[in-house]
């Protein structure tokens, strides 16, 4: 199933499919379509995101999040 990364349930895995955001910043981190990551924190009240990719973690500010696209495994 195809969902906002801003609502991948905190612990979930899930690969990137689309970015719909100028990407330039997450590109240069790895964060690119086809790459696994993992949901490990999400701060409540639209505060930011952290997800792992590989044994990086990016933090991102939710609206960045709502603009990239995931698939979670059990929709894969």
């Amino acid at each position: 199933m195809q969902i906002k990364l801003s609502d991948l349930p905190y612990g979930e895995r899930a690969v990137v499919r689309e970015i719909r955001t100028s990407a330039h910043d997450l590109n240069c981190l790895g964060l690119r379509i086809g790459k696994e990551l993992k949901m490990i924190t999400k701060q409540p009240i639209k505060g930011p995101v952290v997800v792992l990719l590989g044994e990086l973690e990016i933090a991102m500010g939710i609206e960045t999040a709502e603009q990239i696209v995931v698939e979670t495994r059990t929709g894969a």
